[in-house]
């Protein structure tokens, strides 16, 4: 294979980003510094999304959020293949992560057969309920991993890959299973190595 060949392969291969300019002037409410998103995103709801500094969102990652809002604060990575149903309110925290494939609910139907389901049914028909979802400063939302709608995970937890969170978890505790569980605590090393970090120059102006 030629270098010219191979270097085109490779380049067809490679995840592209979009550029800083092409995200300020996208119509996303708000964009920090050294943001990267990944041009196979798929994002409803461009005005309604707030991104902080230091950002890294993935390939094929899909936000909805014609309605609510998603707001992702700084040194935050949203892995290849999440999903965020941000109609009902999701934030993301400082230091927050979502690994490949996690989902976040921020709204769901009614499952009790009080009311028809899915989006193809006009809205008196529904019985759609939204509730915020806060994922704390220092979160990591394992691979896999589904959070509903109004289950906050408190600062400097971790959920497990696959887990199911159905309620509220409390800070600093590492989280697994189906629904999800505590195990036991997690480290607090992390807040010394976010003041070392911190205490760096910026790498942009």
């Amino acid at each position: 294979m030629s270098n010219t060949r191979r270097k085109k392969y490779k380049s067809s291969l490679e995840i592209s980003y979009l550029t800083e300019n092409e995200l300020v002037n996208s119509g996303i409410r708000s964009v920090g510094k050294n943001v990267r998103i990944a041009e196979t995103c798929k994002i409803n709801g461009l005005e309604n999304i707030s991104i902080g500094n230091n950002v890294i969102i993935g390939g094929n990652v899909v936000i909805s959020c014609s309605i609510g809002s998603v707001t992702i604060g700084d040194y935050v990575h949203i892995g290849s293949g999440c999903y965020l149903d941000g109609e009902g309110m999701i934030t993301l925290d400082d230091f927050s992560g979502l690994a490949s494939g996690a989902r976040i609910f921020s709204g769901t139907d009614d499952y009790t057969g009080e009311y028809l389901t899915n989006s193809t049914i006009p809205e008196e028909f529904l019985g759609v309920k939204f509730a915020a979802v806060y994922i704390g400063r220092h979160v990591i939302i394992g691979s896999g991993a589904i959070v509903l709608p109004g289950c906050n995970v408190g600062e400097g937890s971790s959920v497990g890959a696959l887990s199911l969170v159905t309620k509220p978890l409390d800070s600093w505790g590492v989280f697994c299973g189906i629904p999800a569980k505590r195990l036991k605590a997690r480290s607090k090393k992390l807040l010394e190595l976010e003041r070392q970090l911190l205490s760096r120059p910026a790498k942009y102006s």
